[in-house]
C-alpha cells in the first residue's frame, strides 16, 4: 500500500534546479536554430569552403552553387521555406526520439516526472502506447538518416581543407572537424546504434569482431547526456562562426594558405 502525503514532495533540495536549466538550455537552442533556419542567409564561406552544418547537404537550387555538394536536384521553395526545412525533419526527429532527450524534455517540460521522489501533476500515464508517443518507436529509423548526415557532414569538413587557393587550414576547419568528432560520439552512442551492433547476438565469443565494437559503443553510451549536449551546442556555435566568417563580421583565423 502506497503512502498518503499530501504534499507534492518532501524533499527541501534545490531540485527544480535541473530541469529549469534543462528547459531553458533547450529552449534558447530552439530559438537561435529557428532564426538560423529561416535567415537563409550567411551558411556558406566561399573563400574557404565553409559549409555550415545546418544547410548541409544544400539540395535546392536556391542554394548558393558552390555549397550543393551533391548538386541541385530541389527547385527553389516558395515563401519563408529554407534549403534546411529538408534535413530538420530528420535531425530533429534524431534528436527528440532520443532516449537521453526523452528523459530530458519528459521532465523539464512536462513535469512528468520533473524530478525524483517529486509527484507529477499528471492523472494518468499510457507510456509510449499510444499517439503521439508512439513515434518515439521510430528512433532507429532516424538513426539511419542521421548516419547518413554525419557522413555528409564529414565530407564536407574534409572538403573545406580545399578552398580558392588551394590546400589551407584556418580556425574554421578545426571547429569544423572537432563538430564532425562531437556528431559521431553521439550518434555512435545512441542505444539505437549499440542494439544494432550487439543487442541480438546470444554468444558474444561467435561473434569478437562485433562484440569488441559493441563494448566501444557501450562505453560511449555511459558519456551520452554529455555527447548528447556537448554536441548540440557545438553545431550552434559551429553555424555562428561560419555565419560571422561569411558576413564579414570576423576573419577566419588562418595558419596555412
Amino acid at each position: 500500500m502506497r503512502a498518503q502525503i499530501s504534499e507534492r514532495t518532501l524533499r527541501t533540495d534545490r531540485w527544480w534546479l535541473s530541469p529549469l536549466l534543462t528547459v531553458a538550455g533547450l529552449g534558447l537552442i530552439s530559438v537561435y536554430a529557428a532564426i538560423r533556419t529561416f535567415m537563409n542567409d550567411y551558411y556558406w564561406v566561399g573563400e574557404y569552403h565553409y559549409l555550415t552544418p545546418m544547410y548541409s547537404p544544400c539540395l535546392s537550387a536556391e542554394c548558393v552553387p558552390a555549397a550543393s555538394h551533391f548538386g541541385q536536384p530541389l527547385p527553389e521553395l516558395p515563401g519563408f521555406l529554407t534549403p534546411p526545412i529538408f534535413i530538420i525533419p530528420f535531425l530533429l526527429g534524431f534528436r527528440i526520439t532520443c532516449y537521453y532527450y526523452r528523459k530530458a524534455y519528459y521532465r523539464a517540460a512536462w513535469m512528468s516526472p520533473p524530478a525524483c521522489a517529486v509527484a507529477e501533476p499528471h492523472k494518468t500515464y499510457t507510456g509510449e502506447t499510444k499517439a503521439p508517443l508512439i513515434a518515439q518507436n521510430l528512433h532507429r529509423y532516424f538513426f539511419y538518416a542521421a548516419s547518413i548526415l554525419l557522413l555528409i557532414n564529414i565530407y564536407d569538413a574534409i572538403a573545406a581543407f580545399s578552398g580558392e587557393k588551394g590546400f589551407g587550414i584556418g580556425l574554421g576547419n578545426i571547429i569544423l572537424l572537432v563538430n564532425v568528432g562531437l556528431l559521431a560520439a553521439y550518434t555512435l552512442s545512441c542505444h539505437s546504434c549499440r542494439h544494432i551492433m550487439g543487442g541480438k547476438l546470444k554468444h558474444f565469443s561467435k561473434h569478437p569482431v562485433r562484440y569488441w565494437m559493441w563494448q566501444r559503443i557501450s562505453t560511449l553510451n555511459g558519456k551520452h547526456m554529455q555527447l548528447a549536449w556537448s554536441s548540440l551546442i557545438f553545431v550552434c556555435l559551429t553555424d555562428l562562426y561560419i555565419a560571422l566568417v561569411a558576413s564579414g563580421v570576423i576573419g577566419d583565423l588562418r595558419f596555412v594558405n
